[in-house]
Order: structure tokens, then sequence, then C-alpha cells
């Protein structure tokens, strides 16, 4: 491979032998002559594996090498910005990502008119320019297939894998999840989404019909912990509506999102429907506002959530912060099983989801076996050389050590395993390196005005507080549940049915997990992710999420019938 042999120096005379058997190869294989002053590393790039719409190379993207982002708008790309920022490899904190700072007035105003240019009934709807629906599908089915192709499949696991330090299983598994809900919606399912109904009046001539109509001009702003299936999801959930959004993904990953809208553009997605915006927050707010934007869905911190509401007017959906508890019940079974999902859902992507575990509630009995132990085993087992630990992007070492002593000071408190910051490694110290930890802090206590918003503090990486219940005090686990404010993922990892009802019908996490091998983490395409008891709340994934999120019902009575023959006015009333 290429990035293995680039490090050896090249001499002169070797590099120009080199480069004119590749001129010479390329001319008998495509039937085309490269001029003499191409370099030999183009030629090489032109050998490699990355797909031809591809405008970055994640396996050489480095400080001396590196990538470049653009902004999309009105169907343009801007490849040359005015004003420019740079990305630092969370890996080793060289420049390896240079993207363009939107922020002028022009700037600003060009991406405000482009979003207020889409009408409130949107590029299409159920009555207007329905082939869209048709062309949508037939694009996902393009990019289903696209991504299936093991060479575009290894550029986004790689790529994903460059701006965030996931292990390599975790960013295909994003890869492949998109891939699984674009195949999902290929052919008439988009169509499907626009599905009306009727109900017949009170005579002839009368039916009211309900639609699903789009917002119009709409934003998507999406975190940095899963760069391609949640902006992708999203965006694309709000096109199969009729919307015409304008995109801005956490700029440490929007490159992956870049990417692939490129990629839909090679399958056929007009290039004029989706705007992509590099740029502050601020700024991306000001241009929400002066756009008009009529919905923006926010997945991110709670309190840029907050924000969002009061600036655009509460026209938001919100899939805001986590903090996700796992309920063990009395009957102990599958050990290993449970230990290692328990590790997983913690620990996997060092924590940085929003469905991560946050806490245990343990059954006594739990307690009385090795499953802690084994649990420890497992998290012991993670590191950065297999990516299985990785850069903590929103927290900081000295932030995250400075929590877990906090943490051990409540009275009763005890490390289980972890709490140290990692050692011999380049990442950079605005990031965190820090051991899975776990910490007991006994229940009385954790209800405890002074502790509970400290110990359901959500620290975005690998992190957990862990206490115990018994069959006396399990309501003590209710109340904890009830004051809780996010209301994401949760699990009630038993296969007692008494238990369990008990447990779900006094919580209210918008996707809970039951059974012996519930978990918190690891959300598949087929069914609805997002938070509840909020009437912000968004989802993802589902005809049910899509249609909530990205549409408003509307109703239509039709009324044509003649007037009955003989009619007058009836009294006043």
């Amino acid at each position: 491979r290429y990035q293995e042999l680039s490090p050896v120096p090249i001499h002169n005379p070797t590099r120009r032998f080199l480069t004119e058997m590749f001129r010479n190869f390329l001319a008998r294989t495509t039937g085309r002559r490269v001029r003499a002053s191409t370099s030999l590393s183009l030629h090489v790039r032109f050998m490699s594996s990355l797909p031809s719409w591809a405008t970055v190379d994640p396996f050489t993207m480095s400080g001396s090498s590196p990538a470049k982002g653009a902004s999309i708008v009105q169907g343009v790309w801007k490849e040359e910005a005015k004003n420019t920022r740079t990305i630092i490899d969370p890996l080793n904190g060289e420049n390896f990502l240079e993207f363009p700072d939107t922020k002028t007035d022009a700037e600003v105003l060009e991406f405000a008119k482009s979003l207020s240019s889409c009408p409130k009934s949107g590029l299409h709807n159920p009555l207007k320019n329905v082939e869209r629906y048709i062309m949508l599908g037939d694009v996902c089915e393009k990019a289903s297939r696209m991504l299936g192709d093991k060479k575009v499949e290894d550029f986004f696991t790689k790529l994903i894998q460059r701006v965030v330090g996931k292990s390599d299983a975790q960013s295909r598994g994003e890869v492949i999840v998109t891939r699984k809900w674009l195949t999902a919606f290929s052919g008439d399912n988009v169509r499907n989404l626009g599905r009306s109904f009727g109900l017949p009046g009170d005579h002839i001539g009368q039916e009211t019909r309900g639609y699903r109509f789009p917002f119009g001009p709409v934003g998507v702003i999406t975190p940095f912990n899963f760069p391609l299936e949640i902006p992708a999801l999203q965006t694309l959930s709000a096109l199969f509506m009729g919307n015409r959004p304008l995109v801005k993904v956490d700029e440490k990953v929007q490159i992956v999102m870049e990417q692939f809208l490129r990629l839909l553009h090679e399958c056929g997605l007009p290039k004029n429907d989706v705007d992509l915006l590099w740029s502050s927050g601020p700024v991306m707010m000001d241009i929400l506002k002066k756009g008009d934007s009529r919905m923006t869905l926010f997945t991110g911190s709670q309190a840029v959530a907050e924000l969002l509401t009061i600036e655009l007017k509460g026209k938001v959906k919100l899939e805001d912060a986590g903090f996700d508890w796992k309920i063990f019940g009395p009957d102990v079974s599958d050990i290993d099983y449970v230990a290692w999902q328990a590790d997983h859902d913690s620990y996997a992507y060092s924590g940085q989801k929003c469905s991560a575990q946050s806490m245990m509630f343990l059954h006594e009995n739990w307690t009385k076996t090795d499953f802690l132990k084994k649990l420890e085993a497992r998290a012991s087992q993670r590191n950065l050389s297999d990516m299985t630990l990785g850069p903590i992007i929103t927290w900081s070492t000295e932030r995250i050590q400075k929590h877990v002593d906090e943490v051990l000071k409540i009275k009763g408190a005890k490390l289980l395993f972890g709490g140290k910051a990692l050692k011999n490694h380049s990442i950079p110290e605005c990031y965190g390196a820090f051991e899975a930890t776990a910490i007991f802090v006994p229940i009385e206590e954790f209800l405890k005005d002074d502790v509970f918003e400290l110990a359901t503090t959500e620290l975005f990486g690998p992190f957990q507080v862990v206490t115990e219940f018994n069959d006396s005090n399990v309501d003590l686990v209710l109340e904890a549940c009830e004051r809780m404010e996010n209301h994401l993922t949760a699990a009630v990892v038993s296969n007692d049915l008494g238990f369990q009802n008990k447990i779900l019908s006094s919580t209210v996490n918008g996707t809970t997990y039951v059974g012996i091998r519930a978990k918190t983490a690891g959300a598949l395409q087929n069914h609805w992710f997002g938070p509840s008891n909020d009437p912000r709340a968004a989802g993802i994934h589902t005809p049910e999420a899509i249609k909530l999120v990205w549409s408003g019902h509307r109703e239509i009575v039709h009324d044509t019938a003649a007037t009955p023959e003989g009619w007058s006015y009836p009294p006043l009333q």
C-alpha cells in the first residue's frame, strides 16, 4: 500500500523512472496519455482505492498532506473560501483538515437567501412534484449499492476513524447501518411515507383527506459522535418528506457528511436539494433565523438544545443528552453475556454515544456473583492500540479526572475499576484519554439533593456510576428514574415479567430495551431511536420517526356536490 511506502524517500532518478512507468501503464489501460508534469503521487492516487467522487484521502490525510473541505449552496460547491480554519488530528494534534470558515455578511446572506428560497409547501408534497418521491427512492437504491462496494465501505470506515478515533468495528458498523437503512427506503418506500387517508363526509360530495406536508426550509444540526449515520439519515429523511435542508455537522467531523453528499450527487440527487455549511454554531443560528427555518432538527447537548428552542421560537425537534440507566432485576442468568453487553454499552467508542450506559442499578443478587469482576476484566482489555479506547472529544483528561475525584468524595463511594488517565500517547491535551471507569455510590447517598446532580452528570466518556438495591427498596430506583431530566435510552435486564412491568409502567425513556439480553446502545436501523416525555422529542430510523420529525398534518375537506334542490337560507345562529 502506498501509504505504507510513502515515508521511504524516493530519489529523483527513481521517481522519474516510476513516473514514466505509470504514464505508460495508464496510457495502455485508459487509452489516454497523462501529461509529463503530472506527479507520481497523482498516479498513485489514480490507482488507489478512492472512489471517483471523493475529494479527500483518509488514508493519507495528515499535517503534511491536509484534506480540504468545501461548502455547497444553491448547487454550487465553494471550493475556495475567504476565511479558513483547521481541524487537528485527534490522535496526534496535527492540523490535518482545512475548512471554510463562513462568516462574512455576504456569505451569511447567500446561505440565508438559499434557505428561504424554498416555499413552505416544500420541494414536493403529495400534491406537487410527486415524481420526486420516486427519484429519492432511486437515489437510495443506488447509494445503498454504492456503500455495499468494499472500496466505498473502506473509504467511509477509514474517514470516520480518522476524524473521531473509533475502532474499525465501530466505524464500519456505522457505514453498514446507513447502507441497510438506504436499502429499506429504496423503491416505493419513500413514496409510502406520503400515504394519505380519507374519511366520508356528512353528505354526498363531502370527504376529508389527511396528508403529511413538509415544512419547507429546514435545518439539520448534528454532533461529532456519529459522523455519517445521524446527518445522513436525518438529511435524507428531511428530503423524503419534501423539505429542503441546510445541514451543519460538528466541524470536527463534517468532512464525512460532505463526502456522503458527493456520493449522493453521484447517485442522482440534485445538487440544489441540500446546502452544506461549514461555519461556527452562532453563524448557523444567524442563517436559520434570517432564512426563516420552519423547523430545525438538533442532535447534541441539552444546553444547546434549550438555547435553540428559545432562539428559534420553539420550531425545533430535539434528540439531546442521555444519562442512560440499566436496571438489573432479581433473576440472575447468563452472567458472561450480560457482562459483555454492559461493557459494550458503557465503553465502546470510549462511551461517546448518547445511548451509552451511564448508570447501573444492580439488584443485590447480581452483586453477590462475579458479575462486576467479569465486567472489569472485559473493560481492562480496552486500549489505544486497537482503538477500543480512543480520544474523548468533548471532555479533557483534566476535566474527567476532576469529575472522578468529586464523585469519589461522596460518602460510601468506592472505585470499582479504572480511574486513571491513559499514558504513552500523543492525543492532544484539549481531548481526553482515560481508562474505562466505574464508581459505586450507595443508593441512599445517590438520592440526596447535594449528590444527585453530580452523580447524574453525563460524562461523555468511558465512565459510569453503579449502585445496589434489593426487593425492599426498589422504589428508590424508580424515584431516581423519575428525577432524571433526560429520557433517551434505558434497559431492564430481567426476564421476570412482574419486575419488568413494575419498571416499565413507571418510567418513560423513549427507547427502552427489556429482557436478560437488554442493552442501551447500538440501535439498529429497524427501530425507533429517540427520547420521550418531551413534546420536542425527535426520532430517527423508522417511518414513524421520519413523519413525526419532518412533516406536519394537513387536512383538506372536499365538498363538491351541487346545492340540494329547494335549498334556502337557514335561520341565523
